[in-house]
């Protein structure tokens, strides 16, 4: 029915964390975790949004609805890649990896912080934290095939955001 081992087995798998101690797991979970958090808090609490102009405005508020339950999961899935990275063996790649990937967390604050309401600032926006979503996977990917799969943007997320938010 339940079987525990085999629960044990599977997570183990999916952070990577097949040879290493537990210090070690829960440290870059504390990381990865505390510093997504910490980056969405800081973006959450620094600039309040403020309305510029009439309705024709872009939305620079958070997405409500289901569109903002889809996007913490994405997240969620890059931090678990990065957890995956963490418990990759000690390597100049690995370290680049996370470097990529607490770069775009803390572009991706910035960004949210900001709230650009201009279309070229929302496409800068865009084009730079998918740029450094790249970078990450790329580099994920060097050292475990699957930390990248998991990292890199897919098209049929953005269909399914498209379906569920239209213009």
């Amino acid at each position: 029915m339940f079987d525990l081992d085999d629960v044990h087995d599977k997570a183990t798998n999916l952070i990577n964390a097949r040879d290493r101690d537990g210090s070690h797991v829960l440290l870059g979970l504390g990381l990865t975790l505390g510093f997504a958090v910490a980056a969405t808090a800081l973006a959450h609490i620094s600039v309040k949004p403020r309305p510029t102009g009439g309705t024709d405005q872009p939305v620079t508020e958070r997405p409500r609805g289901s569109l903002g339950l889809i996007l913490p999961a994405m997240f969620s899935a890059t931090t678990l890649s990065a957890l995956r990275v963490w418990n990759a063996p000690a390597r100049p790649e690995r370290t680049r990896a996370l470097g990529f990937w607490a770069a775009a967390q803390a572009l991706n604050a910035v960004w949210i912080a900001l709230r650009p309401t201009s279309r070229g600032l929302q496409i800068a926006a865009a084009m730079s934290s998918a740029g450094m979503a790249a970078a990450f996977a790329h580099e994920a990917r060097q050292m475990d095939t699957r930390a990248g799969k998991m990292a890199s943007p897919l098209g049929s997320g953005v269909r399914l955001a498209n379906r569920i938010q239209p213009d």
